[in-house]
């Protein structure tokens, strides 16, 4: 049996302390909580901050942390999280196990790449995520700044299993629970999800939807591949996927960008390395 997060755990100096919300768990191996945001916690739709949970004897006493991307916009009063579940990861083993109430320790600076600033101005935005790469593109998705820069906003989810597609109904519904952007998504905002080990009606890897021409069908308008003239992306998921992309999108001309140098694509280095 997994440990239990306790009620309450003491301050830090690194990080602050927030009560859980809400806990969602998506399948055996998938599974999404949230936590309070402190009135002074500020942060970039798509940067990632540090969660965990006080360690063990085994750790010598020292907290249990991992980067986590934020899924939730930087308008929202809660933090969102999207998580794999390891059964005999150090603090994933236990964050699964959490409750409404329980508490975690949050990181005081959030940071990251993946953050509109880093690109240059575009048509279209594509959002290439793997796995639990997905949720720091929940994040800009449902920032209205994004629809304002961009013409189309595009989430590419690929996963193994159709279970594994955590957000589905939300995506196909253009978010249209939304409150800021819910107009702006059901005309802007496409949802692309892929699976590749079980039948559905997308499958294949997202290297074979480009190759073949399949990401860029209707209702997408404008180019039948990627254009460095007016598309801009973000890899978020597998080191493989992250590699073979950013290799294909460089090749058609794309640079890299930065916070400190806007560029045609981004990643997040803190991930990948």
């Amino acid at each position: 049996m997994p440990v239990r997060a306790p009620r309450t755990i003491a301050d830090h100096a690194a990080f602050q302390t927030v009560p859980v919300r809400w806990v969602r768990h998506w399948n055996e191996h998938l599974f999404s909580f949230a936590v309070e945001r402190p009135a002074s916690f500020r942060f970039r739709s798509g940067e990632f901050v540090m969660i965990g949970l006080p360690g063990d004897d085994d750790a010598g006493g020292r907290p249990l942390m991992r980067a986590y991307s934020i899924a939730s916009p930087a308008w929202s009063d809660e933090l969102e999280f999207l998580s794999i579940k390891v059964p005999d990861g150090p603090l994933t083993s236990r964050l699964q196990a959490i409750r409404p109430d329980d508490q975690l320790y949050l990181g005081r600076k959030p940071t990251g790449t993946l953050v509109l600033d880093a690109l240059l101005g575009g048509k279209r935005l594509f959002l290439l995520s793997t796995g639990t790469g997905l949720a720091p593109f929940l994040s800009v998705a449902r920032d209205p700044e994004v629809y304002d820069r961009f013409g189309q906003v595009v989430i590419v989810h690929s996963v193994r299993r159709v279970s594994d597609l955590a957000y589905h109904d939300e995506l196909t519904a253009q978010l249209a629970g939304d409150p800021l952007v819910s107009d702006q998504a059901l005309l802007q905002f496409h949802y692309v999800p892929t699976v590749t080990r079980e039948p559905f009606r997308t499958s294949g890897r997202i290297d074979a939807l480009v190759a073949d021409g399949q990401l860029f069908g209707p209702p997408l308008a404008g180019a039948k591949a990627f254009d460095p003239a007016q598309d801009r992306v973000m890899l978020c998921g597998s080191t493989a996927m992250i590699r073979d992309t950013a290799a294909m999108l460089e090749a058609c001309g794309f640079e890299e960008g930065s916070n400190a140098k806007p560029g045609h694509y981004v990643i997040e280095r803190a991930f990948v390395g």
